[in-house]
This record gives C-alpha cells, sequence and structure tokens, in this order.
C-alpha cells in the first residue's frame, strides 16, 4: 500500500521583535529570514520548504503587526494578515515581555481563525515559573482554543516538541512544491534581504527604514556570482550617512553583505553597490509595487 504525503502551510505571526525570524530559521534549518533587533526586519512574507519523503512542510514568516503610518507598512500589514487566511497550522509568537492586549484588532482575527493554533510564548529564560503561569492563564482566556507552548528560540527550548507537534497537525495532501525546493523566493531576494540587514545594522535611527534594495544584475558564472545592486533612499542628506566621509561606511557594508552571501550561495561574489534617492519611495504605489509590495 502507497504511503500517504502529507503537506501543508505553517504561518508565524504575531507583533515585531517577538522571535519571529529566529524561530523560522530554526524550524527550516536555513537562514531564510533575516535577523536584527530592529523591529519592521522582516518586511515580505518568506516562505521556508521542509521536505521530507512523505511530507512537506511550507513555513511563512511575516513582518510584525504594526498600526501603518505610510503605506510600505500598509503592505506589512496585508502580509500579516494573509496568512491568517491560508494556514494550515498558525504559530503564533508572543514573549514574556510584550504588553498581551498589544494590537487587539489583530489578535481579535486570530480568534475567529479554523485552523489549529499554537502560541508560543518566547525568551521564556527572561521570566520565571509564577510569572509564566500567570501569563499562560492570561492568554488561555484570549486564545481558548489555542495549544500554548513556552519556548526559548535562541536556546532551542522545545523547538523539537513544535516540529513534531507541527507534524502531527498536517494534513494529507501532494506537494505543493517541488521536492527540492527550499523557498518561494527567487535568488535575487536574498541578496537584497542579506544587503539590507547590514544596513540595518550598521546605520541608526531611521536611516534603515528608508532604505530598499534593488538587485539591477546577478550573474552567475561557473565560479563567481556577479551582482550590481542599488540602496534607494528617501533623501539626499540619508545618501551621504549610507555613503560615509570617502565612502568608507558603504564599503564596510558592502564587505560584511559580500561575506554572506558568499556564504549562502557557497560562491565568490563580486558586489558593486550604489546608491540612489528615490524620494519618499515609502509612500508611492508604483515604486512600492515594483519591489513587489502588495496595496490592495
Amino acid at each position: 500500500m502507497e504511503k500517504k504525503h502529507k503537506s501543508g502551510f505553517v504561518n508565524i505571526v504575531g507583533n515585531p521583535n517577538v522571535g519571529k525570524s529566529t524561530l523560522m530559521n530554526l524550524l527550516v534549518g536555513e537562514r531564510v529570514s533575516i535577523i536584527t533587533d530592529k523591529a519592521q526586519t522582516t518586511r515580505h512574507r518568506i516562505m521556508g520548504i521542509v521536505n521530507t519523503d512523505d511530507m512537506q512542510i511550507v513555513y511563512s514568516d511575516t513582518p510584525g503587526v504594526l498600526q501603518p503610518n505610510y503605506k510600505l507598512q500598509q503592505s506589512m500589514l496585508h502580509f500579516s494578515e494573509s496568512a491568517l487566511g491560508d494556514a494550515d497550522v498558525l504559530l503564533y509568537v508572543t514573549d514574556v515581555v510584550e504588553k498581551i492586549d498589544k494590537n487587539e484588532a489583530f489578535l481579535q482575527k486570530v480568534q475567529n481563525v479554523d485552523c489549529p493554533v499554537l502560541l508560543l510564548i518566547n525568551k521564556i529564560d527572561l521570566s520565571n515559573q509564577k510569572s509564566l503561569e500567570e501569563l499562560v492563564a492570561h492568554w488561555n482566556e484570549l486564545l481558548p482554543k489555542a495549544q500554548i507552548l513556552p519556548i526559548a528560540a535562541l536556546s532551542k527550548f522545545n523547538i523539537d516538541v513544535i516540529k513534531s507537534r507541527i507534524a502531527s497537525l498536517i494534513p494529507d495532501s501532494p506537494p505543493y512544491f517541488d521536492k527540492d525546493a527550499l523557498t518561494d523566493k527567487p535568488a535575487r531576494f536574498f541578496v537584497t534581504e542579506i544587503i539590507r540587514e547590514k544596513i540595518l545594522l550598521y546605520y541608526q535611527k531611521e536611516i534603515p527604514y528608508a532604505v530598499e534594495v534593488v538587485v539591477e544584475l546577478f550573474k552567475e558564472e561557473e565560479d563567481l556570482i556577479r551582482i550590481k545592486s542599488l540602496i534607494m533612499v528617501e533623501r539626499d542628506s540619508q545618501k551621504g550617512i549610507i555613503i560615509g566621509h570617502g565612502g568608507q561606511a558603504l564599503k564596510k557594508v558592502g564587505a560584511m553583505a559580500r561575506k554572506d552571501i558568499e556564504r549562502f550561495f557557497e560562491k565568490k561574489v563580486f558586489l558593486e553597490m550604489f546608491v540612489k534617492v528615490e524620494k519618499d519611495w515609502r509612500s508611492r504605489d508604483n515604486i512600492l509595487k515594483s519591489y513587489g509590495y502588495q496595496l490592495d
């Protein structure tokens, strides 16, 4: 008798900075989501695919839920809300630090989903038994249908428990993607994410949020990948900060990014980076659409 195949979508949602991307990378076993301690690090919905002989799990990392102040953030919220509609299993990630009633409107939507919900309380190493028990009781009231699991993503505590619970909840289905696929995103996307991560780490305050990265050339040769990328900013003053005195800041970011891109593709990389001003791009529909953001 032929063995049944299971396939399903496991979507990760929650507020900013609760550890969604760290969890995603642990579950997928590859570094597909950029991780920094800044809010709004993840801007798109990123899929990571785990394949075994008889199962395919499609994980989705989503932007942290926030009240939008401009059109880019509206698109980010759209990605998060879309993840509620097509999940076979929903992972709602919170932690021991954030306020429980943050973003009540989104929580209301989570209460109404039809699929199984695993509520993961992250960073439990920052709490104690009594506080954790109180937190679990609170969440039980808010999401009575959810199964609550305490985790510590950074130390991988309870990650195997989550993996086996997810596997038990995935429905019977043929695979949705090729069995050798790792993600739904093209190679260029990961180049832009790695460069953007380095910008988030290197520059302070508003600069990283006013930046978008576009890969204009991605040419894979036998022993080298040639990449030309554009860093878009909103104002001339931001361009000056990104480049830095004598171009030093841009060189430093380029060197950091190139190392990670080489590690990701396991190949030598020749990386060129240029900076361009695109005024108020975060609020312009045509530009946001061209960068892959959904505005509907």
